[in-house]
């Protein structure tokens, strides 16, 4: 069951599912969308009280999402700035040949395109090349980071996600990281290993799921920030959201 209902002087988007135990308040950027998902028997007015609850909550977080720096759309041309793993490189753009080729050198990217590259292809090509650095750096981090833990995923893939830094399918035990972390600190990706890994000893966001990240990755607050404050990607976005059991 779908409703759009003012709250607070919010639109606010609610969803009833049958499956759900609990309230879900998802904030949304870029435009800061608050969205609640809820349990089809829960009332309106307890919808209401949460989101109500919530506010101040809400409008920190909304504003913090419109105020931070999102890069304009890439068209992958000289001079423009690329992220590779939290570090701004210049990009520089060659014509020649008919394959892409990208080679990595201190402060600069070289991408060596076909004559007649659209930026669609462009963009696929870089995107692949992100791709597989992030396989790689995750061949080398994830398995200290289980050990650590003393858990493990089945195994883990990439994909370029809008709404969410990684997601745990935790009855196949696959763990999805964004493509858009290659573009992060590398903190910032253990974290995020770290917090899907932790879906797989606790399913939702509870009080004790939070307190097995912070045992787990105590510094995720400072990784966190990080995520929060590097300009994001035009096509790249991270939600929040508050749970009430």
């Amino acid at each position: 069951m779908f409703s759009n209902q003012f709250i607070g002087g919010l639109p606010v988007e609610v969803t009833k599912k049958k499956a759900l135990k609990n309230l879900y308040i998802r904030i949304l950027p870029p435009e800061g969308k608050v969205v609640v998902s809820s349990p089809s028997t829960c009332p309106d007015e307890e919808i209401k009280l949460f989101v109500l609850k919530k506010l101040p909550e809400i409008m920190v977080i909304r504003e913090r999402m419109l105020a931070q720096v999102r890069q304009s759309q890439r068209e992958y041309v000289s001079g423009e700035s690329h992220y590779l793993w939290g570090k701004p490189y210049m990009l520089e753009v060659v014509k020649g040949g008919n394959k892409y080729r990208i080679k990595k050198v201190p402060n600069k990217i070289i991408f060596t395109v076909p004559e007649g590259a659209t930026r669609e292809s462009k963009e696929r090509a870089f995107n692949e090349w992100y791709r597989e650095d992030l396989k790689r750096v995750l061949a080398n981090i994830t398995k200290p980071i289980e050990q650590r833990m003393g858990i493990s995923a089945n195994e883990y893939r990439v994909k370029n996600m809008k709404t969410k830094w990684g997601t745990c399918n935790i009855e196949k035990r696959r763990i999805w990281i964004n493509l858009q972390l290659a573009k992060k600190p590398i903190e910032c990706l253990e974290y995020i290993i770290t917090h899907e890994l932790v879906h797989l000893i606790e399913k939702n966001h509870t009080h004790r799921f939070h307190a097995l990240v912070e045992t787990y990755y105590p510094t995720w607050k400072d990784a966190q920030k990080k995520l929060e404050q590097m300009p994001l990607d035009y096509l790249e976005s991270n939600d929040l959201f508050f749970e009430e059991k």
